[in-house]
Formats: structure tokens, C-alpha cells, sequence
């Protein structure tokens, strides 16, 4: 059966970060998800986890300055080191808060330089992080994203993870899967996921247009929500939307799945 995390960046808006633990364990969710925590005590973080019975299902490496407009900074050739740098705080957050995997934001393309040196910066920079991450038992996954939400973003579809994933050739390189940034990019969401499953270690979900709660738009939820349960995925599925009102007062799509767990 799917199991469902609750991104905290994004659902509970009304709340300040540290309450949203609690608020998504009352809802019934199982885990959080999140951009990152790096301003906040990682014990802090473990305690709120602890202390509302949830796992830690995922975050993002270090993705420069969020509040400044940056999605990650993996592909720039002049923040290597500054790259590099966060993987060993990254690595320290996960163990403090028990989580096995982490996501890459490649980062915004920048100006002036060529497709082909941007790719390779990223793909030096996992290939660095990589082994890293799988010394420490922790998963490394890439993330495509679509250039309508983020303008720019260097990596985009299915095709962007798989060239990528083979120019740095590790076993410890998975695909986090948003069924929303697929749809935008790509389309035929399950056929791709069921091809590319056993390098899927992470899915989100938002649907579309608007990137609002399943349900409200032209993704079938119910059918993806079934053919996850039928293929036996294992991993966590990420509510990462933006809710339409109140979070608790969308989450009519989770409530067949809430009821199962």
C-alpha cells in the first residue's frame, strides 16, 4: 500500500515550520518531507519526529539561498566547493534525523555558460557525493523538474536523469519521481514509472494545473494511487502541493489511503 509523507514546505502554510510535525501526524500522514532544515537544531528536528511518531522521508542537499530565488547549486561551476561542502552537513542532518535518502537539486542554469560544461559540473558533483552518501547507508537521488514552475532548471524529464546517471555510473543514483513535474514535461506517467521503477526511490504528487491537491485537476490520482499499490512500490509518496484552502480541509484524496494505513 502507498504510504504517504507530508512535505512540510509546502502543506500547513498557515503554521510555522517546527508545528507542522504535529499537524501532519494528526492528519494521519507517517512521515515529513521537506527542502531542507538547516537553519533548525538537528536534534530538535529528531524530537519532533520521536515525539509525534513519524519518519523522516526525505530532503534536499543544501540548495544555496531559497529565500533569494536559488533551487540548488549543483550545476554551477562556481560553487563546487560550496557544494561539495554541504554534503558532509547533509550527511549529519540525516543521521541526526534517521532519514536513508536525500535529494539533488541540480540548480537554475547559469547565464553564459554552455549546456554541455553545466552537465558536467553536475555530473562531477554526484559523482563526489555519490559514494559519500552510500559510506554513510543514505541514498542520493536526482530530481527532474519542469522549467515552467522553475525557469531554467537544468534537468527536466526522465531523459535528463538517465544520460546523467550514466555519464557518473554508480549504483547509488536514483530518480525521485514527481507525477507533476512528469506530467508538465512528459506525460505517460505510469508507463515511464513502471520502466524506470527499480531506480525510482522517491515519488511526489501535485496535480495539474495549478499544483494544488490530487484531485483538482487532470491527474488520475486514483489510478496512479493503484498502480503503485499493484506494482509493489515501497518507497514514500510525497504530498508536496499547495493547497487550495486549508491543508486538513483538502485532504479528502488521502483519506481512502489514510484509513487502509
Amino acid at each position: 500500500m502507498p504510504r504517504f509523507s507530508a512535505n512540510l514546505s509546502m502543506l500547513y502554510p498557515d503554521l510555522p515550520f517546527m508545528d507542522r510535525f504535529a499537524a501532519a501526524a494528526a492528519d494521519g500522514f507517517k512521515a515529513v518531507e521537506y527542502v531542507g532544515a538547516y537553519d533548525q537544531d538537528p536534534a530538535a528536528l529528531r524530537r519532533l519526529l520521536d515525539q509525534h511518531g513519524l519518519v523522516q522521508a526525505l530532503f534536499n542537499l543544501p540548495a544555496g539561498d531559497w529565500a533569494a530565488g536559488e533551487r540548488g547549486i549543483a550545476c554551477h561551476p562556481d560553487r563546487v566547493e560550496e557544494f561539495r561542502r554541504g554534503i558532509a552537513k547533509a550527511i549529519d542532518y540525516a543521521k541526526a534525523t534517521g532519514c536513508d535518502q536525500v535529494n539533488c537539486l541540480a540548480g537554475i542554469a547559469p547565464a553564459g555558460h554552455d549546456r554541455a560544461i553545466l552537465e558536467q559540473v553536475l555530473i562531477d558533483n554526484l559523482a563526489y557525493a555519490a559514494p559519500l552518501l552510500a559510506e554513510a547507508g543514505i541514498k542520493l537521488l536526482l530530481e527532474p523538474i519542469n522549467t515552467r514552475d522553475i525557469p531554467g532548471f537544468l534537468i527536466n524529464s526522465t531523459d535528463d536523469y538517465e544520460r546523467i546517471a550514466a555519464a557518473v555510473g554508480t549504483d547509488n543514483l536514483y530518480l525521485q519521481y514527481d507525477f507533476y513535474h512528469m506530467q508538465v514535461v512528459q506525460g505517460d506517467l505510469l508507463p515511464n514509472f513502471s520502466r524506470l521503477q527499480s531506480r525510482i526511490a522517491h515519488v511526489q504528487v501535485a496535480d495539474n494545473p495549478g499544483r494544488h491537491e490530487p484531485g483538482t485537476g487532470e491527474i488520475n490520482y486514483s489510478n496512479i494511487f493503484a498502480a503503485l499499490d499493484a506494482a509493489g512500490y515501497a518507497g514514500w509518496v510525497g504530498a508536496e502541493y499547495k493547497p487550495k484552502a486549508a491543508t486538513s480541509a483538502g485532504l479528502g484524496w488521502f483519506a481512502p489511503w489514510r484509513e487502509r494505513a
